[in-house]
């Protein structure tokens, strides 16, 4: 989403209504622990009833809505009375009738009604559903025997907490799970309490050392995480507050000094890392002046935190950080950041050696090792650098486009793959779970329809996969289309993964413009997947997801009079405001799409900031994998690896990717657009 002002071109008036998108359910009202639960029986409703999401009545519908906000908001009796008036045998729904039925007293439930309840739907997504909820207050009560029964895979798939309860259950046996908790335990602002009493118990039976502890401390740190922190400093025998204070108030916890313990030393090397976050200098004079009474390990450590707050703001100093960081245990996110450095710097040995040293899982992430074979490439290895590209070769994706490259293959369009008989569509339309998605769609409760989509997609063979992508395209769901298609691996349907919808109403806004269409389309199909009515967390509206406030400015801009914000969600005023945006961006960059891309998501102003910080001219993919702000490098990634495969289709001829991205200059530029 662009969130800058902008002007733009030109476009007929036009007032669409306000559609309104519900997205994922909020956190229900904590219920009043002394009420008691009253006794309900639940109705007994078949799973696989046979229905079809057209087949309710609308009375039907409002029940449903009703029924899901009362139980949204605890009201059990609410809910009771009107899950009663649902049908119990004919509703597309009705396994969510049961479930939100139980929803609201499920602190409380009795365990059989909780057991009736899955039972029934067993192998449903709402059951599975229900399960992680129970899983939660069963580990909040240390009803292991339940939980370790219905647990299943979620104890190795679930949510974080989920996984924390199920080690935690054998923790208390005394069962030796330190080392799965330490290859869990990397995200302290994720933990929550069942994390937290995991490292409690693991201590207390002396499983986890100082060093697992000192180690707690510096990730919360890292993750700007002050419960965890404030636990790990309980358990180190210090204060809470001091490690609230390291965390939150680092110039405080920093003019304390740096105490005597070992505990005390990491909870100021903490302060510093923080503090760094915000004041570099004031950071590395106080790491500086107290240098001495540090060991050189702690020395290494505070100049880890110091090198990557410089790296995030892409200080020319952060090489130098990192020397002096050497030998320093690191985080996966300072690993990462580490290497994105010594690749602006050109330093491929420090790059394959800080990739090398990342734990396995991360380092099979397709960015590692398309930059591992760069880093064989430039130390003069090619075989190796060979098998790391062909390892991840494809013509989706950034990485392994750019690894195809390598390889001397450009993106080219696969050939459409044969039609969807219509017993496979039909096939499709039997799946339950689809169905019942594509009822929350027609609900507008996409969180549920995403949740159940992608429930009845597990197990489906390749040619089930594209069916069930033609179903969604056939109910005007582009979005799950293209999440659907991107599942196969060797039956590639790119008319499924990049359709161009609305062409006759991009194409001569695109031509007027000068505009590569492939670029919008590929910026579109990120920004919104197609969906006309999108609209996130922070108003952005539309196709190209256009903010309020940069909508009503392009408007004046073009002179389109009389705009109002609803006049985002037409089609045509979304497409125009946001295509004159992009080529206002383009012109504003030189014609780099890149640079263009990362100010529609992040603004110009930052894009000219991370553009300012170079001092020579940078290749295109190493400016985008060192862009600071995770969502941003993210979204630049997607945008041009759509954009290639785009222009393969439009064009019906190879592409570059890595010519797309070009080189980014240090050239400043004029703007007009803050």
């Amino acid at each position: 989403m662009f969130q800058s002002k902008l002007p733009v071109g030109v476009l007929p008036a036009a007032i669409a209504l306000v559609l309104s998108l519900a997205f994922a359910p909020g956190a229900a009202a904590q219920e009043d622990p002394e009420a008691p639960a009253p006794e309900v029986a639940l109705s007994p409703v078949p799973a696989g009833a046979p229905t079809v999401a057209g087949a309710a009545s609308r009375a039907d519908d409002d029940n449903f809505m009703l029924l899901r906000e009362a139980a949204r908001q605890n009201d059990d009796a609410r809910a009771n009375a009107i899950a009663s008036r649902l049908p119990v045998t004919n509703y597309l729904l009705a396994s969510y009738v049961d479930y939100y039925r139980l929803k609201p007293r499920l602190r409380d439930a009795i365990q059989d009604e909780v057991l009736q309840v899955l039972r029934r739907h067993e192998g449903t997504a709402v059951a599975e559903q229900l399960r992680a909820e129970w899983l939660m207050e069963l580990g909040k009560r240390r009803e292991w025997n339940t939980f370790e029964r219905e647990a299943g895979t979620l104890a190795q798939s679930g949510s974080l907490p989920i996984r924390c309860y199920a080690l935690l259950a054998k923790a208390e046996r005394g069962e030796r799970v330190a080392d799965e908790a330490r290859a869990l335990l990397k995200t302290p602002a994720g933990y929550g309490d069942a994390c937290g009493a995991l490292i409690a118990q693991l201590v207390a039976n002396g499983q986890f050392t100082e060093a697992d502890l000192l180690t707690q401390l510096r990730l919360a740190g890292l993750d700007n995480a002050s419960g965890p922190a404030r636990r790990a400093a309980v358990l180190l025998g210090l204060p809470e507050t001091r490690a609230t204070q390291a965390v939150d108030l680092p110039a405080v916890a920093m003019a304390r000094g740096i105490g005597n313990s070992r505990a005390e030393r990491e909870l100021y090397l903490v302060a510093v890392g923080r503090m760094a976050r915000t004041t570099l200098r004031l950071a590395v004079a106080g790491l500086e002046k107290n240098s001495a009474q540090l060991t050189a390990e702690e020395r290494a450590i505070g100049w880890a935190n110091v090198a990557l707050a410089a790296s995030i703001v892409l200080a020319p100093e952060a090489h130098a950080y990192w020397d002096r960081a050497n030998g320093a245990p690191l985080s996966d996110f300072q690993m990462q950041w580490k290497t994105r450095m010594a690749l602006r710097r050109g330093d491929w040995k420090t790059v394959r050696a800080t990739i090398e040293s990342m734990p396995p899982a991360l380092r099979a992430d397709s960015t590692w090792v398309y930059w591992l074979g760069r880093a064989h490439q430039g130390e003069g290895r090619p075989a190796e650098a060979r098998a790391q590209w062909q390892s991840i070769a494809g013509q989706t994706t950034f990485y392994t486009q750019l690894a195809q490259e390598e390889l001397g293959n450009q993106v080219v369009a696969p050939p459409p793959i044969a039609p969807i008989t219509a017993a496979e569509l039909a096939q499709a339309t039997a799946n339950q779970s689809l169905q019942r998605a594509i009822k929350f769609y027609d609900l507008r409760l996409r969180a549920e329809g995403n949740r159940e989509w992608s429930w009845g997609l597990r197990n489906l063979s390749e040619r089930q996969l594209l069916a069930a992508a033609e179903l969604a395209r056939r109910n005007e769901l582009l979005d799950r289309m293209v999440e659907t298609s991107l599942r196969t691996r060797t039956e590639l349907s790119y008319d499924q993964r990049f359709p161009a919808p609305h062409l006759d109403v991009l194409r001569p806004t695109a031509q007027g413009l000068s505009l590569d269409k492939a670029w919008v389309y590929g910026l579109i199909r990120q920004e919104s997947r197609f969906i006309r009515d999108a609209r996130s967390g922070v108003g952005a509206s539309g196709l190209m997801q256009v903010m309020p406030a940069t909508g009503k400015w392009v408007a004046a801009k073009i002179g389109l009079n009389n705009f109002v914000t609803s006049m985002l969600n037409d089609l045509h005023v979304n497409i125009t405001l946001g295509a004159n945006y992009m080529t206002m961006v383009l012109n504003n960059f030189e014609g780099s799409q890149v640079l263009a891309t990362a100010a529609y998501n992040a603004g110009p102003s930052r894009s000219r900031t991370w553009r300012s910080r170079l001092d020579a001219p940078m290749e295109g993919a190493i400016f985008v994998e060192t862009i600071p702000f995770t969502e941003t490098r993210g979204y630049v990634r997607n945008v041009m690896a759509n954009a290639t495969n785009y222009a393969s289709i439009f064009e019906g001829k190879p592409q570059s990717l890595k010519a797309r991205l070009g080189t980014i200059t240090p050239r400043p530029s004029t703007s007009v657009l803050d």
